[in-house]
């Protein structure tokens, strides 16, 4: 079993959009594919991002047919908010996150897990998302951007993973300020970064690497 974490520079950056195409992409492989979202903030009163991943894997994985969202989540909070800051009530315990982890590995060629926020968002006040990453050992999907000031906020993110020498791949969600993108982000990638790629375009890419 593989598995592929997809993170983003920050919230509302299009981590559930990038991995419900993926979860198409991959199965479109052949391959069966699973989803995690170990947390969730903002479910008010449901967790409805990992509801719609899971209604999506549930068409291409048998395996995920009688799983409900609690069974792909393991902690969710009604608060939008960090999860450290949304777990009032300090439950969330790093080894039961491990053991949902595993037993959702067992039912998959590719596990999809998909992170809160940015690499540096708490989950308790010593252990932020990046060092989850380190922990369940994935490959990284960093989703970015199209805004204005967007370059800043790849780059620091960029930056995170390779101090923790974290193997990663990324691509731009071109979705806000889309018309600017050209003009005041892309020359910047063009010239630095010459193999980058868009959620749009170059996912086929991406997955034949797998």
């Amino acid at each position: 079993m593989q598995s592929l974490f997809i993170t983003a520079t920050g919230t509302n950056v299009g981590k559930t959009y990038t991995t419900l195409k993926l979860i198409e992409a991959f199965a479109s492989k052949g391959l069966a594919v699973g989803v995690f979202k170990p947390i969730e903030t903002d479910a008010n009163p449901v967790p409805h991002d990992a509801m719609l991943l899971l209604k999506a894997c549930q068409k291409v994985n048998e395996n995920f047919k009688n799983l409900t969202v609690q069974d792909i989540t393991a902690y969710t909070f009604p608060l939008p908010a960090a999860p450290f800051c949304a777990d009032k009530n300090h439950m969330i315990d790093l080894d039961h996150i491990i053991d949902k982890y595993q037993e959702l590995s067992k039912l998959c060629d590719i596990l999809l897990v998909e992170g809160a926020g940015g690499l540096m968002v708490p989950v308790t006040k010593d252990f932020m998302m990046i060092d989850l990453v380190q922990k369940l050992g994935s490959k990284v999907l960093l989703v970015t951007p199209s805004r204005l000031g967007c370059i800043n906020d790849t780059l620091l993110s960029m930056e995170a993973l390779r101090s923790r020498h974290i193997y990663f791949d990324w691509c731009v969600n071109l979705f806000e300020d889309e018309e600017r993108f050209s003009e005041v982000t892309k020359p910047f990638y063009d010239e630095v970064f010459p193999e980058w790629w868009s959620i749009e375009q170059g996912l086929k890419r991406f997955i034949s690497r797998y």
